[in-house]
């Protein structure tokens, strides 16, 4: 269980994070706040893991009240103000999210953040079992190549087959380890090893060509360097 505190002075922004924290599991959001200053005691305490911190806010900017903290937690920064981010990084934040954030990219951040704890458990399964039709069919997280939204359904493409779902492309790509696999477009989550070559606007995985979207290259292009 990963403890969290969410520090914004916006309402709206801390109950869309409330929601967002309520779908996790290994989460607990301990308490929020819509002043940093009445945060520090808490956050000096150590008992806090996760700090989901605003960064333009009356009292003092979120980057500042940074440098306050005795012992800081892992900081995942939420802002409507992009110019921000890298001296967001260079502060070592564990991600940086332009408000307004989808459950997804939310729960990207909260992947890398468990990394970064070492909460993700060392005998995690490599493989998946996905319901197809009536049966339950298992799949080795290194044979998946890419997975593809359909209108109805979800196809998970390995080597040698292709497995037909009813589960949803954001389902699915939760129930896959984000240091192994991207959402590249609104329909394809592609496995970053096993991505041949990148031209232009498409993926080469194989002879297989995946397009990528406009708003998950950047992402892309950060994750492979």
């Amino acid at each position: 269980m990963i403890n969290c505190i969410a520090v914004d002075d916006e309402f709206l922004a801390l109950e869309i994070i409330e929601n967002y924290v309520s779908k996790c599991p290994f989460l607990e959001l301990v308490t929020t706040f819509s002043s940093p200053l009445e945060a520090l005691p808490l956050l000096n305490s150590g008992k806090c893991d996760l700090l989901l911190l605003d960064i333009n806010m009356p009292d003092v900017n979120g980057l500042d009240f940074l440098n306050a903290i005795q012992n800081p937690p892992l900081v995942i920064l939420t802002t409507a103000y992009p110019q921000f981010a890298l001296a967001g990084f260079e502060a070592d934040v564990v991600d940086y999210l332009v408000k307004p954030f989808s459950f997804e990219r939310f729960l990207k951040a909260i992947q890398k953040a468990q990394i970064r704890l070492g909460t993700t458990a060392e005998n995690t399964p490599d493989y998946l079992f996905i319901r197809s039709a009536h049966r339950m069919v298992r799949v080795d997280l290194e044979d998946i190549l890419m997975v593809e939204g359909k209108k109805d359904y979800v196809a998970v493409h390995t080597w040698d087959q292709v497995i037909e779902t009813l589960m949803t492309l954001t389902a699915l790509l939760e129930r896959l380890p984000a240091k192994d696999f991207i959402r590249v477009h609104r329909s394809f989550i592609v496995a970053l090893n096993k991505i041949t070559s990148i031209e232009r606007n498409i993926i080469y995985i194989g002879d297989q060509k995946v397009p990528i979207g406009d708003l998950f290259r950047d992402e892309l292009l950060r994750r492979i360097g």
